[in-house]
This record gives C-alpha cells, sequence and structure tokens, in this order.
C-alpha cells in the first residue's frame, strides 16, 4: 500500500482538484493500492479561522461565511448540509459568548477536512471508483491539548489495524488529514500542516511502502522558490536532514512527519500536483550528497532577551529559564548565549513571546533587585533563517556576504552536530538574506546588480559592453551581471530583472522622474536587490556626495568621475571611513590612465612598503596627442589643435584640456594614493590658455585660435636640438613626509629619445620611480583618452569587484 496526501492547494477549485482525482484514477487503473490523506481545500482554515475571529468580534461575517460556503460547493453534487449547519451553530455561538476556546476553534477548523474528504469520495463513486469517506477522528486518539495534540499512540494504531481490516483492498479510503479526538471523543488538531503527520502515521501503522505528498511545487527546494527565484530542486535527502528542515521552517513539511517514517523507513516522495511527471524530492535512509542541503525560514517568531552582568560564570541560569517556559508550555527553538556580558536570546513562537517576558522576569524578579539581572525584552519583526548542512567552520563566506549587504544578524548559533547554522534577521531583510546566502553557498550563478549614472558616451559604451558580455561572463565567471537602473540628473529607467539592448528608447518612453536618490533606494529595497554597485559615469560635483549614502545603503562604488577623489581632504577621508564602517569597496582606475593599470600598481607598491621617490608622466591622451603631432609637423598649433576637436579628441570647448585642471586632478589622485594629505590648491598649473581667451563662449574661443600660434611656435623653436614638447604632470619631493610633496603640471620640453619623448598618438606615459629600481623607472604606457578605452577601464573595475567582493 501507498499512502497519498494532497496539500490544499492541490484541492483548490479548477485545476487543483482536476489534477487530484486524475491521479488517484490513474493510479487506481494502475493497481495501485493506496490511501488517501486530504487537506482542507484551497484557504479554507485560513477562512474558517477569519470568520471565528469576527463573530468573537460581534463583526459582521455573513458575507465571508456566504462566499465560503459556495467556494466549498461551487456546483459539486455533494450534501453539506451537515457540515454547514455545525459551522453555523458553533459561529452563532461564539458570536453570542464574545469569545472562543482552542476547543471550539478545532471544531470549526476540523470541518474543512471533513468537506474536502466528503467532496473527494462523492466525486470518485460517481466515476465508479470505491472510496470511502473515512473520518480520523474515529482512527486517531490524541491528548486533550487542543490545537496541538500529540496522539496516543497504542490505541490509534489498534483503531487504525481494525478498520482498514474491515474494508477490501480494493476501496480508496479518503482520510481527513489533521483532525483527530481525545479519549473522550472531543474534537482535536495536530498542529500547523498536521495532514503531513496524519499521512505519516498512516504509513507507520499500516507499513506502506511509500508516502507520496502531493502538493503545489516540484518538491523540496534549495530554499523557498517563492523567495529565491534561483532556488533548484533537491532530488533526494535523508531522513534527518528533512527533519532538520521541517523544525527549522520548511513549509512543506511538519516538523514531526518524518519521525513516524525513520521507525520503518517508509520513503517519502515530494511530487507536485500540478507537473505530475516530475520526480520530485525522494526522503529516505540516504542522502545524494554531502554538504549543505537547503536554507529554511522560521517566521512568526520573536526574540526574548535576557541581560546582566551579574549572571556571568553563574550556574543554573538555563535551567531556570526552561523552567520559567516549562510551566507555560513555551517551546524554544533556538537559544544563542554571549559571553563578555552575560546575556541569553531565545527564540519562541510570537504568540508566546510576551508571556515568555513575563514568566522570565518573575523567574529572575530578586535578581532584579541585586542588578544581576538589568533587562528582559522581546524583539519583535525577525524571522530565523537555517542553513541545513552548513558547518560553522566554512560559514564565514555566507555571513562576510551579508555584511556586505549590509545585513547584519541579530544573532545565530549552530546544533549540536555541528551540520546547521540559524540566524535571526530582521523580518525586513529576509528576503534579501536568503537571495544573498543562497547566492553564497550553492553552485548557483551569482547576481551582481549595477546601476549606472551617466549615460552620456563612456556610459553608453560602457551599457553596451556589458550587454554583450554577459552570456560569457555567466559562462566563465558564474557571475550573472545585470543592469538594473541607469540615470541621468532627470530620469531613472529601472528593471529588477535587468534591462536590455533597447535601454536607451526605454529611457525615453519609461523612464520615471529622478529628483532624488531616495528614489532609486526604495525600488532597489522594493525588490530585495543584493550585490549592488553603483558605477559614476558623470562629471558632476554634485552627484559625489551622494556617494556615502549609496555605500551605507550597500552599494559598492566604481567611477570615472575624478571628482570625489579630488575634492577636499576632508570629504576624502570622510568617504574611506564610510567605506570602512560599511565593508564596501571604491575602484577609479580610470581616473587617471583610463584603461591602464596605473592605480593598482602604485597601491600595490606603496602597500608592499616600497618608497615610491616620483611618478611623472603625460597625464592627458588629449594633450598627449595635440604635442607629439604639433612637436613632429610644421604646422601652426591652432590647425593642430583644430584637427583634434574635429576628430572628438577633446571635449567640445578645448580650453577644458589645455588649462591643466584635469591632470592637475589626475595627479592629486596619486599623490593621495601615496597617503599625501595635498589638496587641489597645492597643485601647481601651467595653464596653456592665454589670459585674454579664458572667459567667452566655446565658440567665440574656436573663432580666436589662431591668436595661439606666435606663443606655442616661440616655446617650440626655444628648445635645444632633438627635443621634443610634453605637458606632464610630476609629483616630487619628500614623498615620505604627508606634506612634503610637490605637485607640478606643466609644458616641457624632453629629449626625443627619452621615454617620455617617444610616446607616439594620443598615449598617455607614466614614469613610477622608486628606491629600489633606482633611475630606472617602471613605464606605463598605452592608450589614455577615449570612450571604448575607459569604459573598457570601467568594466574592469566592475569584474575585479565581482569577483574579490562576491564572487
Amino acid at each position: 500500500m501507498k499512502v497519498i496526501k494532497f496539500g490544499g492547494r492541490s484541492l483548490a477549485n479548477g485545476e487543483g482538484i482536476k489534477n487530484t482525482l486524475r491521479i488517484i484514477k490513474e493510479k487506481v487503473a494502475d493497481g495501485e493500492v493506496i490511501t488517501v490523506v486530504v487537506s482542507a481545500r484551497g484557504n479554507a482554515t485560513d477562512e474558517l479561522e477569519s470568520i471565528l475571529e469576527k463573530a468573537a468580534k460581534g463583526e459582521s461575517y455573513q458575507e465571508d461565511w456566504e462566499v465560503f460556503m459556495d467556494y466549498q460547493q461551487d456546483g459539486f453534487e455533494v450534501d453539506f448540509k451537515e457540515e454547514f449547519l455545525v459551522l453555523e451553530k458553533l459561529f452563532e455561538g461564539v458570536a453570542l459568548l464574545g469569545d472562543y476556546s482552542k476547543k471550539i476553534k478545532d471544531q470549526v477548523l476540523a470541518q474543512g477536512e471533513v468537506l474536502s474528504a466528503k467532496l473527494v469520495t462523492q466525486i470518485l463513486r460517481n466515476n465508479g471508483i470505491p472510496a470511502h469517506f473515512t473520518d480520523s477522528r474515529l482512527l486517531i486518539k490524541t491528548d486533550a491539548k487542543f490545537g496541538d495534540a500529540q496522539p496516543l499512540d497504542a490505541l490509534s494504531r489498534e483503531n487504525i489495524l481494525n478498520h482498514f481490516k474491515f474494508y477490501n483492498e480494493d476501496t480508496v479510503h479518503i482520510v481527513t488529514g489533521f483532525i483527530a479526538s481525545n479519549t473522550q471523543g472531543e474534537t482535536t488538531t495536530l498542529g500547523r500542516n498536521g495532514s503531513n503527520y496524519t499521512a505519516a502515521l498512516l504509513a507507520n501503522y499500516l507499513n506502506a511502502e511509500e508516502l507520496q505528498n502531493f502538493t503545489h511545487v516540484d518538491g523540496i527546494f534549495t530554499a523557498n522558490p517563492d523567495l529565491v527565484a534561483d532556488a533548484q530542486v533537491i532530488r533526494q535527502l535523508s531522513y534527518d536532514e528533512a527533519n532538520e528542515l521541517a523544525n527549522f521552517g520548511a513549509n512543506i513539511l511538519h516538523a514531526k512527519t518524518i519521525i513516524p517514517l525513520i521507525e520503518k523507513e517508509i520513503p517519502l516522495r515530494i511530487l507536485n500536483t500540478f507537473n505530475s511527471i516530475h520526480p520530485g524530492t525522494l526522503i529516505s535512509p540516504v542522502s545524494s550528497r554531502k554538504g549543505i542541503k537547503s536554507l529554511s525560514v522560521l517566521e512568526e517568531v520573536a526574540l526574548v532577551n535576557l541581560e546582566g552582568r551579574g549572571l556571568l560564570g553563574k550556574a543554573g541560569i538555563d535551567a531556570r529559564i526552561f523552567r520559567a517556559l516549562g510551566q507555560n508550555n513555551i517551546s524554544v527553538s533556538i537559544i544563542s548565549q554571549g559571553s563578555s556580558e552575560r546575556g541569553i536570546g531565545l527564540v519562541v513562537s510570537a504568540r508566546d513571546a510576551e508571556t515568555a517576558r513575563i514568566a522570565i522576569e518573575r523567574e529572575f524578579e530578586a535578581d532584579f533587585y541585586t542588578h544581576d539581572v538589568s533587562k528582559v525584552y522581546v524583539v519583535r519583526d525577525v524571522s530565523v533563517i537555517s542553513i541545513v548542512g552548513q558547518e560553522l567552520a566554512t560559514f564565514n563566506k555566507p555571513y562576510n556576504a551579508l555584511i556586505r549587504n549590509q545585513i547584519v544578524p541579530v544573532l545565530f548559533n549552530n546544533t549540536v552536530t555541528g551540520k546547521n547554522v540559524s540566524l535571526v534577521v530582521e523580518r525586513k531583510h529576509l528576503h534579501k538574506a536568503l537571495n544573498v546566502i543562497h547566492g553564497e553557498i550553492f553552485e548557483i550563478s551569482k547576481k551582481v546588480n549595477l546601476v549606472v549614472f551617466g549615460h552620456g558616451t563612456v556610459g553608453s559604451t560602457l551599457i553596451n559592453q556589458v550587454l554583450a558580455a554577459q552570456a560569457d561572463i555567466l559562462q566563465r565567471k558564474n557571475i550573472q551581471l545585470q543592469v538594473v537602473a541607469i540615470a541621468n540628473s532627470r530620469q531613472l529607467l529601472f528593471d529588477a530583472k535587468g534591462i536590455g539592448s533597447s535601454w536607451f528608447k526605454d529611457i525615453q518612453e519609461k523612464g520615471i522622474e529622478f529628483q532624488s536618490l531616495d528614489t532609486l533606494l526604495s525600488l532597489v529595497d522594493r525588490f530585495h536587490l543584493e550585490n549592488l554597485i553603483a558605477v559614476d559615469l558623470t562629471a558632476s560635483s554634485t552627484f559625489i556626495e551622494k556617494y556615502i549614502s549609496l555605500v551605507q545603503n550597500g552599494f559598492d562604488l566604481v567611477s570615472a568621475n575624478k571628482i570625489a577623489n579630488t575634492h577636499s581632504y576632508s570629504f576624502y577621508k570622510d568617504l574611506r571611513v564610510a567605506l570602512q564602517q560599511s565593508q564596501k569597496s571604491y575602484l577609479y582606475e580610470t581616473n587617471v590612465g583610463a584603461g591602464l593599470p596605473l592605480i593598482d600598481t602604485i597601491r600595490l607598491l606603496h602597500h608592499s612598503g616600497e618608497n615610491i621617490t616620483r611618478i611623472k608622466g603625460v597625464f592627458s591622451g588629449t594633450l598627449s596627442y595635440l604635442f607629439n603631432s604639433f612637436s613632429a609637423e610644421d604646422r601652426p598649433f591652432s590647425e593642430v589643435l583644430k584637427e583634434a576637436v574635429d576628430k572628438g579628441f577633446t571635449e567640445p570647448d578645448p580650453r577644458e584640456d589645455l588649462c591643466g585642471n584635469d591632470v592637475g586632478r589626475k595627479l592629486l589622485i596619486l599623490a593621495r594614493e601615496l597617503d599625501l594629505i595635498n589638496e587641489f590648491s597645492d597643485v601647481s598649473i601651467h595653464n596653456l590658455i592665454p589670459e585674454h581667451l579664458r572667459q567667452g563662449t566655446a565658440a567665440d574661443f574656436l573663432q580666436r585660435l589662431q591668436e595661439l600660434d606666435s606663443e606655442f611656435e616661440t616655446i617650440k623653436k626655444g628648445q635645444k636640438d632633438g627635443h621634443v614638447l610634453r605637458y606632464v604632470g610630476d609629483l616630487h619631493g619628500n614623498l615620505l613626509d604627508e606634506n612634503g610633496a610637490v605637485l607640478d603640471v606643466k609644458l616641457v620640453s624632453v629629449p626625443k629619445e627619452s621615454s617620455l619623448g617617444q610616446v607616439k598618438g594620443a598615449d598617455s606615459i607614466f614614469e613610477i620611480y622608486t628606491e629600489s629600481y633606482g633611475e630606472n623607472p617602471i613605464v606605463i604606457q598605452g592608450a589614455g583618452a577615449g570612450a571604448a578605452v575607459t569604459a573598457r577601464g570601467v568594466f574592469g573595475d566592475i569584474l575585479r569587484l565581482a569577483e574579490r567582493n562576491i564572487g
């Protein structure tokens, strides 16, 4: 014999009840001997409880009652008069008294299972299948604890064996789940998800070959698929693993379901009513693999904390707590203890939290007077995440991932076996925490969510580069890189599932108004997005003020915007403090050398203790092209500059390049990488624009370019033979003294055969002099400008972050 159990959703009107009846018919047609256990149909249990509450409060419940009866009947030719009459009398009595007991509640809720079993029995009979309605209240006997009764094993076993002997094996028993009765014949219920427990007891008593639990999902998942989209079906679990999952909140299993099966090694198979060809999850004595199995969740819980310095080292504290709780029938699911200040945290059912607090306060009343106990308090709005199969020794990875995502567990503990870790988190963080942990511990691609600020030339190029590389990154790195938001100063395009290739059109048509960072933060919070990276591709001096807020809200930073690193030194330090406190990273390799590995190289040398004595180079690809061409060719400076403008090598107003501020910022960034405390005002900059051309519009300036020719021709002719002009940034002086650096930006003449003199095209070049290398500098040279190069450098920073902090 097989015991087959169907859950509430499997029995709901429509596809649910149709599929359930089809599955039963197919099993009978195949010659299988089955006993069927049913739950209440659809949301019947919740609906009955809601009506009961309204009746107790004196509220009108008639409309809800009519809806309930209509749903249960729904055109089915089944006589429910008796059950409906029972419920009507119970509701009327509760409305009259204004209250109800657990005993009355059990009587009300029991009718949901009775209605379900009568319906299935009648429909099967109408289809020629011999079915027998079996009221489990006549079979399973329990103690008198209404709401969560415990079966009397010997008596229940005898009743069930006698009952099934009376009927031959050609009869399909349709048994009510969840309900039972005490020895006085009063209706009791078996607690949350008790129908599973009913099915497990029947399987044990009848020596069933298998228990099949049909539900609305394909089996037990690595996490709740409603909360974690990447959750996967676990094909096989051992009894012990399944029992842990049940104890820690897996909603498919009752915490007591596994116990009756272990005794006789009866397999349990979790199957999908709506996808019955799926093999589901098999629970048996043997597991399919070692390691972490699943994340389960306990909700509707609260944390009760007891604190007191005076209890440190005293024996018997735990015993007193559990005695006080035991006297009030309060069960503790998790306990965690502190050591520096004696503190004990207990996770209990939310409905028992206040009773637990009062019980503990009474037990330690004398200790309050001696100040050994300082307070007992309740923390609500928490949930418990249990990682079944997680060893505490390897818990550092998911824990660090939580901290990086701004989720700090309220407490955590592990089981005696050391194979399971449980975390208490704020309920508002539950969804995000599950996704973070799941992505970290299972061999599933990790999501990295990008928010791009600025979609100009570099921004557009980067977005398209990311979209083009997504599939390759997923295959090679197992990282699901997606752009979830694109913003400019006015509009925001957001899609939690990832923005596609039509993003430019979409931002025009679907973009929402973007006036405050709060708009974005609320969306990120609503969709529980994890592993966030903010990418600043603006040139805004005001947007950098949002950096600290982004960091504090869980974002890592990647930026091509130089202003944040060249703002006041106090802002520079405040940002680093925020990054450290939030354990976030800030990468900005493109701030100085576009796609060249300059900052990483300098940082590595500096942090390894190498004394860098000087950094010198051509920092601007634009000015590199300008003076390389001017030095090599017999043309006026204005003609070379006009050509650079026409080719898009300069800013629309070329004075932004010629003033030298961009090179000055880059030089300051390198100085600060060496822990120097310079401000931008400390940089001595040779402005290449004559005084009389610094004002006016860009158009006016472009009309007067020839006025530059005489001055630059004089400079060019004044050089020594074999020399060329280069616009150079030079960081020198005593770089071991935080105030000893000299920062110069100027046009210089260098030998044509020198490394600076040999640079070609729009390349940048950097000479790094160190104490170890002496007069032979480390030279880094390559493309120093261009949207594609800069975007590729930003992309590199994004991937470094993804692999370093997330991968």
